[in-house]
């Protein structure tokens, strides 16, 4: 479905200024639509440049919260003629119209009035009464004084108001409680509900012919909304047990301030649970933190141990292992910042990088490059993930640039070869709706003519292989470039999205 600015950009003359208020009163009407307990239809006028047929374009539609719809079908995008709107009762006058069109039941009946911006009339808004028989109500009819009142001030191009952006989610609606007083703060009336939420505030006496300051300091914001002429929205509440949602809606006729509007919501449920999901994600935060500490601590030990080794074989199954116990407190780490269930994997990938440089033992510079990224993954495969990209990128920094395979024996001495210099390593990364896939280049000197990742005895290519296939149901290929192709190595690894845990 197209958006309102589409639809005036392609099929009307509006400015994006007068685009601007339709926006906003899009934000707003909602407040009209409960009060007049009416379906709402916004149009605008179609330019004759852009649509081969007249009148005006549906860009609007808006249903009652608080009863039964009048209307089954979406009509946004539609076109109705000029003469369909003819005799539609305009604003202010007692009769009704029967609105003609094939889309609408007989029995609805029509009101009609302009939308003005800067003193042009840029829209209509239709609003579909009848079809449901039933005894209005005394709060109906006073629900319907203040629709009349805003309905003016669309009329004068005073509501939407053009500074105020308040109409949020969450934001108070006529159902939730409503509370209209006079430009001094007096209470017109009050629904039941909003009574109640008065209630939840310590105010027991009733609201009508009081002026809300006197019932509660906490209501100054009507006043201050008064006084800006402009809606104001305040959380209030007593200590921490009680929170209600004010909106102050400042009623405008003929330039003076006449009243508001207040929109009264008891928030105090949804601000526990607020509440309750803010400390368990403090102490999801708390226990990847705890458990990032221990395994630093793991690391360290392993580290300062592998020093009081004295065989290299035994030093290096050490630093190997305190490798991998890094490498998964880098998944913490990044954990404990944001306890989701996707995991900004780019993260992990630039420390798994900064750890390869900083282990490269060649005589070599070696430089790693990256493409691509992998965006968010889940929390359940961030850590084998890191592990296995941590450990292929260690074997290629490690083992494909041996001094041997970088330099060439002359007259009994190594003369290093001047394009071997620098060792490249490329890691490219991609994660679309199949999957993930990771491929490692490097510029080394490549595998034995014998090897086979299914079958090697190397301890961090096993647990890569096992990792990927076993755990995350992946696939794994390893294999040496062509001579031709600058020689090297090619790892190219996949993991499913629905990969099997």
């Amino acid at each position: 479905m197209a958006t309102l600015a589409e639809l005036v950009t392609l099929r009307t003359d509006l400015n994006p200024t007068e685009i601007d208020h339709l926006q906003r009163l899009l934000g707003s009407w909602s407040l009209m639509s409960d009060l007049s307990f009416s379906d709402l239809l916004l149009l605008a006028p179609v330019a004759i440049a852009a649509d081969s047929s007249t009148g005006f374009v549906i860009v609007g539609q808006i249903r009652p919260n608080n009863c039964p719809t009048r209307l089954s079908v979406d009509l946004v995008g539609q076109t109705l003629e000029y003469n369909v709107l003819e005799g539609a009762s305009t604003h202010g006058r007692s009769e009704s119209w029967f609105l003609h069109h094939e889309v609408f039941s007989p029995s609805l009946r029509i009101e009609s009035f302009p939308v003005r911006f800067e003193g042009n009339e840029i829209a209509k808004v239709l609003r579909l009464t009848g079809g449901h028989q039933h005894t209005v109500s005394l709060y109906e009819q006073l629900y319907a004084d203040a629709y009349n009142r805003l309905s003016r001030m669309v009329v004068e191009g005073v509501f939407p108001f053009a500074e105020a952006d308040v109409y949020v989610e969450g934001s108070p609606r006529v159902g939730d409680g409503v509370i209209v007083v006079d430009e001094a703060t007096q209470v017109e009336f009050a629904s039941p509900n909003a009574v109640n939420a008065l209630h939840r505030l310590g105010i027991f006496s009733p609201p009508e012919g009081r002026y809300l300051v006197d019932l509660s300091d906490e209501l100054v914001v009507v006043a201050k909304s008064l006084e800006v002429v402009e809606p104001l929205v305040a959380e209030v509440g007593r200590r921490s047990e009680v929170a209600v949602l004010l909106q102050a809606i400042p009623l405008v006729a003929s330039g003076e301030v006449t009243g508001a509007i207040v929109l009264i919501r008891d928030v105090t449920d949804v601000r526990r649970l607020d509440r309750l999901v803010l400390s368990k994600d403090t102490a999801i935060r708390e226990v990847h933190h705890r458990v990032k500490n221990n395994l630093q601590t793991i690391s360290s030990l392993l580290s300062l141990q592998a020093r009081r080794v004295s065989g290299s074989e035994g030093r290096s199954a050490l630093l190997e292992a305190e490798r991998r116990v890094r490498s998964i407190a880098l998944v913490h780490e990044v954990l404990s910042r944001e306890p989701n269930d996707q995991v900004p994997f780019d993260d992990i990938v630039t420390s798994l990088v900064a750890m390869a440089h900083d282990s490269v033992v060649t005589e070599q510079s070696v430089e790693i490059v990256v493409e691509g990224d992998l965006g968010e993954v889940g929390a359940e495969i961030a850590t084998p993930l890191a592990v296995a990209l941590a450990e292929l990128l260690q074997n290629a920094v490690e083992h494909a640039f041996a001094l041997p395979d970088a330099a060439e024996e002359v007259d009994g001495h190594w003369v290093i070869r001047h394009e071997e210099l620098i060792g490249r390593v490329h890691l490219g990364l991609r994660h679309d709706d199949e999957g993930i896939e990771v491929v490692i280049t490097d510029n080394g000197r490549g595998l034995p003519e014998d090897f086979s990742i299914q079958t090697t005895t190397s301890l961090g290519l096993s647990i890569v292989r096992d990792l990927l296939q076993s755990q995350l149901g992946g696939t794994i290929e390893m294999l040496s470039t062509s001579a031709e192709l600058g020689g090297g190595t090619v790892v190219r690894f996949t993991v499913p999205l629905n990969s099997p845990q």
